[in-house]
């Protein structure tokens, strides 16, 4: 590339060719010639590619969104006005904005799929150990429960594994729904010691 610029530049200065600058073929280019775009791809790529791979350092995704910034350049450089600086600078301007936000949209798709590997992972379950578990200590309560008065086993067990209301309990014992309550209280603190619990 630089033996045809350094000969485009020999002729000009021979006066056998004129020195078009990026502006103009710009310009060119926003009136839909496709030789001075191929001129201009020619003569600008290699920067634009090379401040794509500075921000990226994916050599791939560089040459992707290379692509993507003279696609761009191609439909949008009606846009270009000459007045707010050169051609070049203007490209740059949009190669830096393009290749920043494939960094972003990158980034976003790793926390993304860190997120959901998050999310998705279950530590693996061992239903034998936490069933033996549960047997273990249905025992030991079933055995508790053996050294509670009868009249606290038959409140507690109405009460926590029927699920009756004090009131329903006090009606199925034929007893003051005082009385009730001071069972289970008394049946339930002799449950927490028998299995040493710590309150």
């Amino acid at each position: 590339m630089l033996r045809v610029v350094t000969r485009d530049l020999d002729d000009a200065l021979d006066g056998t060719t004129p020195i078009v600058t990026s502006e103009e073929l710009l310009t060119r280019v926003a009136q839909g010639d496709q030789q001075a775009f191929a001129e201009l791809y020619d003569r600008t790529s290699s920067r634009v590619f090379g401040l794509v791979k500075r921000l990226l350092r994916d050599h791939a995704q560089s040459e992707e969104v290379t692509q993507e910034i003279f696609l761009e350049i191609w439909q949008t450089a009606t846009r270009y006005d000459s007045g707010k600086g050169g051609a070049m600078s203007w490209m740059l301007t949009m190669t830096h904005r393009r290749a920043v936000d494939r960094v972003r949209a990158s980034q976003s798709s790793r926390d993304r799929d860190t997120r959901i590997g998050i999310r998705d992972f279950a530590p693996e379950f061992d239903s034998v150990a936490e069933n033996v578990e549960i047997q273990i200590e249905s025992e030991r309560v079933k055995e508790a429960m053996t050294r509670l008065t009868e009249l606290q086993r038959q409140a507690v067990s109405l009460a926590y594994f029927g699920g009756y209301s004090h009131s329903e309990v006090s009606q199925m014992l034929k007893v003051p729904i005082g009385t009730v309550k001071t069972r289970l209280r008394d049946g339930m603190i002799r449950l927490r010691d028998e299995l040493g619990v710590v309150s």
